[in-house]
C-alpha cells in the first residue's frame, strides 16, 4: 500500500481521518530531512543577509514538521491506540533531537548574528525586531554558546526528557483506565445525583458487568467525592486517585526523579542556578525567586481566610454528626452540605439548565457580541471520533478566519483533563496564509443515553469557556510571524485570554443567553441564580490555596530540592502539599505521580504552574473594564481582541496588558472577587 500524504503538507481542512500509524514514521523522517535542508541553507547562504533568507526562513523551516508532529501528538492523546503510541514513541527521539540541534547550530547562530548587524535588521518593524531579539536570546539560553561536549550532552538530555515525559503521560492514562470499582449494592451510592448513578450503571453495562461501575475519570470521581454518603466509598476512590501511577507497572516515581535530575543538569549546563530560573528567564516573573515571592505573597494574604474557612467547615461537620477529625475524603462532601445550608444551593440543580448544545450556542453568541465573529457548524470537516464536532469561525464580513474542533467526552484511551491545541496558523499577508485551526479537548459528563443531551455542571461550563478562550487567542491571531503567533506567548500571560472567559459564566446578562432548561427552555430561576452567585466565593480561599500548593511544590522541586538533603521526592512533595491542605494528607499521598502539568512534557508547566495564579490576577483586574463598560460591549471586546488576542507575542505582554487596561495590574481585584479583601493593594511586578 502506498504511503499516505496526510502528514506531508499543511492542509485545511485537516485530514484527521486519513492519518495512519504506519505512515507516521516515514512521513516524519521525510519532513525531518526537508526541514534540515532548509536550516542548512540558511547557515550556508552566501547571499546578502535579509529578513527573508535568514530570520523569515528560520520561522518557516519546520512548519510542515511542526504540523505533522502536532497532529500525531494530538491523535495519540485522544485515541491512544497501541499502534499510534508505538509510532509516536518511534519518532519522538528523532524529533526531539532535531529541535535541540536547531538551537545548538553554530552556522545558524552565526547567520542570525551576522544578520543582526545589517542595516536591514536595524530597520525592522517592532514585531519583527522583537522576533530577532527573542530568537538570539533563545539560542543563547538553549546552549548555542556551549562547547561541543556541552552541546552533545544537552542533546542527550532533551531526548531523554522527551521519552521520559511521554512515558509519564502514558502511565497516567493507563493507571487511570486500570482502576474500576464495581458496586453491587446500590445503597452505597446514596446521595449521588440520579445522573451519576445512571452513568455508573451504563458504564458497567458497556463492560458487560453487573451493578454500577465507578472509575477515576472526572465525571465519575467528582460526584462520589462530593455527594456519596458512604464514607468508605469516598475513601476508596480518593486513595486510588491520589496514588495513581505510583505503584506497579505504571509507576511514575522513578521517572519523576530522573526528570528532575535531568532538568537540574540542563539548567546548570546552560549557566542557570536552577531550572526555574531557566524557565522564567523570558517570562513576566523573570526569575524563580520572583515567582516564588509572588505565590508566597498570595499565600500570606489568603492564610487567615483559609484558616477561618476550615474552622467553620470543621464546626459545621461536627454539629451535623461527623465524629473525629475531617479526612481528605470528607472535605468535598461536607463542603457541599455546608454550601447548601448557607446558600440553599445544590449545584446539581443547575445541570438541567446547562445542556451542552445550548451552552455552546450561548458561548458562540457571546463571542459574536464581543469579537464580531460568526461561529457555525462545519459538517464537511473530517473528525477523528464520532463524538467530535467541527466549527468554522468567520469575521463580520463572512470571511473564514479558521475553525476548531470540540472533543469533550471521556474515553478510556484518551488523556484526562482539558486543553486547547493549535494545529494550523493563518499567517495573514504571507505566501503561507491559510486558516487558524485549533482543537479543544475535555472530559465532561456525556449524555446519559442515546438521543439525550449532555447536561453539564457549572464547573464543566467554566472549563468549556476557559478552553474556548485559549482557542479564540489562537483563531483570532493576526500575526504573520509563526513563532510569535496566537498562544505562543509566555506561560504567565497565556492564561489571561482563557481565564477571563470564565467570568461570563457568572454574569446574569450572559447566563440568560445560554443557561436554559433542556426540556422547557426556561432560564435559571432568579432565586436559584442569586444563590448561585452568592455561593461563588464559598471556600474561595481554599480553592486558590490548593492551586498555590501546586505552584509552591513545583517551584520548590525546580529551585531548591536536593535528594541528598531533602530525601525522597514523593515525601518531600507530600510535606509541601500538606501545608496547603485543609486536612492532614495520608502517608501514601502520591498526587505528584499523576501531575501531568509538571511531568507530562519536557517543559509544560514545570516551574511555571504559578502562571495560573499570575494570570488570575491579570484577568480579574482586566475584567473590571468589561464590568464597568458593559460585559457584552463590542467596544471593550474589540479592544481586547485587537490588543491581546490578535497580537500574540509581538510585544512585551506587560505593554499589551497596559494598552488594554490603561495601567499595570493590581492584585486587589482578585482578592475582592474572592471575598478576601486586604487593606492595601499590591501591584504585580513585571520584573
Amino acid at each position: 500500500m502506498a504511503q499516505s500524504k496526510s502528514l506531508l503538507t499543511v492542509r485545511v481542512p485537516v485530514p484527521f481521518d486519513e492519518v495512519r500509524a504506519a505512515d507516521i514514521e516515514p512521513s516524519v523522517d521525510q519532513l525531518l530531512e526537508e526541514a534540515q535542508r532548509r536550516l542548512d541553507a540558511i547557515g550556508t547562504n552566501n547571499d546578502k543577509r535579509t529578513y527573508a533568507n535568514t530570520l523569515g526562513a528560520l520561522d518557516l523551516a519546520s512548519n510542515e514538521l511542526d504540523y505533522a508532529t502536532g497532529l500525531v501528538s494530538h491523535l495519540e492523546s485522544v485515541l491512544g491506540t497501541n499502534d499510534l503510541r508505538d509510532a509516536y514513541n518511534a519518532v519522538l527521539p528523532k524529533v526531539s533531537s532535531f529541535y535541540t540541534k536547531i538551537l545548538l547550530s553554530e552556522p545558524l547562530y552565526k547567520a542570525l548574528r551576522d544578520y543582526a548587524e545589517t542595516d536591514d535588521a536595524k530597520a525592522l518593524a517592532a514585531g519583527h525586531a522583537r522576533y530577532l531579539k527573542k530568537t538570539l536570546a533563545d539560542f543563547r539560553r538553549n546552549g548555542a554558546e556551549l562547547d561541543a561536549k556541552g552541546k552533545a550532552r544537552l542533546a542527550e538530555i532533551d531526548v531523554a526528557l522527551s521519552e521520559l515525559t511521554l512515558k509519564f503521560s502514558q502511565n497516567v492514562v493507563d493507571a487511570t483506565a486500570a482502576f474500576e470499582l464495581l458496586v453491587d449494592d446500590v445503597k452505597r451510592l446514596e446521595g449521588l445525583p440520579e445522573g451519576a448513578i445512571g452513568a455508573a450503571r451504563k458504564s458497567a453495562e458497556e463492560k458487560g458487568k453487573a451493578g454500577h461501575r465507578l472509575t477515576l475519570q472526572a465525571p465519575s470521581y467528582g460526584p462520589v467525592m462530593t455527594f456519596a454518603h458512604d464514607r468508605s466509598l469516598r475513601e476508596t476512590l480518593y486513595r486510588a486517585h491520589v496514588t495513581r501511577a505510583s505503584t506497579g507497572s505504571h509507576d511514575n516515581r522513578q521517572i519523576i526523579r530522573d526528570v528532575l535530575a535531568l532538568r537540574k543538569e540542563k539548567a546548570t549546563l546552560l549557566g542557570f542556578a536552577h531550572f526555574a530560573d531557566l524557565v522564567t528567564d523570558d517570562r513576566m516573573a523573570k526569575s524563580g525567586k520572583e515567582a516564588l515571592a509572588f505565590v508566597t505573597m498570595l499565600r500570606n494574604r489568603l492564610r487567615p481566610f483559609f484558616e477561618r474557612e476550615n474552622a467553620e467547615l470543621e464546626a459545621f461537620a461536627k454539629k451535623n454528626g461527623h465524629t473525629g477529625a475531617l479526612e481528605p475524603w470528607d472535605t468535598a462532601y461536607w463542603a457541599e452540605k455546608q454550601r447548601r445550608a448557607l446558600y440553599d444551593f445544590d449545584e446539581e440543580t443547575l445541570r438541567p439548565y446547562f445542556p451542552l448544545d445550548r451552552v455552546t450556542q450561548g458561548l458562540f453568541e457571546i463571542a459574536t457580541s464581543l469579537y464580531g465573529v460568526r461561529i457555525e457548524r462545519d459538517v464537511e470537516a473530517k473528525v477523528w471520533h464520532e463524538d467530535v464536532t467541527a466549527w468554522s469561525v468567520r469575521d463580520a464580513a463572512g470571511k473564514r478566519l479558521g475553525g476548531f474542533y470540540f472533543d469533550l467526552f471521556p474515553r478510556e484511551t484518551k488523556r484526562d483533563g482539558a486543553w486547547m491545541g493549535g494545529v494550523v496558523d493563518r499567517l495573514p499577508g504571507t505566501e503561507h496564509e491559510l486558516e487558524n485551526i485549533a482543537v479543544v479537548v475535555a472530559n465532561m459528563t456525556p449524555p446519559r443515553a442515546a438521543g439525550q443531551p449532555a447536561l453539564l455542571n457549572h464547573r464543566e461550563v467554566e472549563t468549556l469557556f476557559h478552553e474556548f478562550g485559549h482557542m479564540m487567542h489562537h483563531v483570532l491571531s493576526e500575526v504573520p510571524i509563526r513563532t510569535l503567533a496566537g498562544t505562543r506567548v509566555v506561560s504567565d500571560f497565556v492564561e489571561l485570554p482563557s481565564m477571563i472567559m470564565e467570568n461570563w459564566c457568572w454574569e446574569k446578562e450572559a447566563l440568560d443567553r445560554f443557561a436554559r432548561h433542556f426540556e422547557t427552555g426556561a432560564p435559571i430561576p432568579d432565586a436559584i441564580k442569586d444563590r448561585m452567585l452568592r455561593a461563588r466565593t464559598y471556600r474561595a480561599a481554599n480553592a486558590l490555596m490548593r492551586q498555590l500548593g501546586f505552584s509552591t511544590t513545583d517551584l520548590s522541586l525546580h529551585t531548591s530540592y536536593d535528594p541528598t538533603k531533602d530525601g525522597d521526592v514523593m515525601a518531600h512533595a507530600r510535606e509541601i502539599f500538606g501545608r496547603f491542605s485543609p486536612t492532614p494528607l495520608p502517608a501514601d499521598y502520591a498526587m505528584l505521580a499523576g501531575f501531568s502539568h509538571l511531568f507530562g512534557s519536557p517543559y509544560g508547566y514545570a516551574a511555571g504552574y504559578y502562571s495560573y495564579q499570575w494570570s488570575e490576577v491579570l484577568e480579574a483586574d482586566a475584567f473590571g473594564r468589561f464590568r464597568k463598560e458593559g460585559i457584552l460591549s463590542p467596544e471593550v471586546g474589540g479592544r481586547f481582541r485587537s490588543e491581546i488576542l490578535a497580537k500574540g507575542d509581538t510585544d512585551d505582554p506587560a505593554v499589551l496588558y497596559k494598552s488594554f487596561l490603561g495601567r499595570d495590574p493590581d492584585v486587589g481585584a482578585l482578592l475582592t472577587r474572592l471575598g478576601c479583601d486586604a487593606p492595601a493593594s499590591q501591584a504585580v511586578a513585571h520584573g
